[in-house]
């Protein structure tokens, strides 16, 4: 299994009237944990693109348990499970807050396309290198 944290802090702009975060911002804390577990493997995103390989989300499922409020510093957590295989990865996520309360978890599926064609591919052979010591 492969694991990666990220912390955020919550500002202001992330709640909404009732001070709590913004239910919509939950897909930018987990897009910027996947960001970040895919650089702590050793590639960036950027460098995905380059290799001409983008990830469209094709599914997201957030279970809101307990709200994050603001100046929370939160602990985002996304997963791998298992080792992905064919043209497609599923992260799966929690939003735990400072006391480790868990706040917010997900199951997030993306696809791995050809940036000029748009069709699915198969995962890049560097990002399944880096990912096999984990499986």
């Amino acid at each position: 299994m492969f694991s990666s944290s990220t912390q955020i802090r919550i500002h202001y702009a992330l709640t909404d009237q009732m001070g709590v975060v913004y239910y919509g911002n939950y897909a930018q804390f987990f897009e910027i944990a996947r960001t970040e577990a895919i650089r702590q493997l050793g590639l960036t995103y950027k460098e995905l693109e380059a290799m001409g390989i983008l990830m469209p989300v094709s599914d997201v499922h957030i279970h809101y348990r307990k709200p994050v409020r603001y100046d929370e510093l939160i602990t985002v957590t996304v997963m791998l499970k298992e080792m992905p295989t064919g043209k497609r990865i599923t992260f799966y996520g929690e939003v735990v807050n400072e006391t480790g309360e868990r706040c917010t978890t997900s199951d997030i599926t993306l696809y791995f396309v050809d940036a000029h064609t748009m069709k699915p591919v198969h995962m890049p052979a560097a990002l399944e290198e880096l990912l096999k010591p984990f499986f």
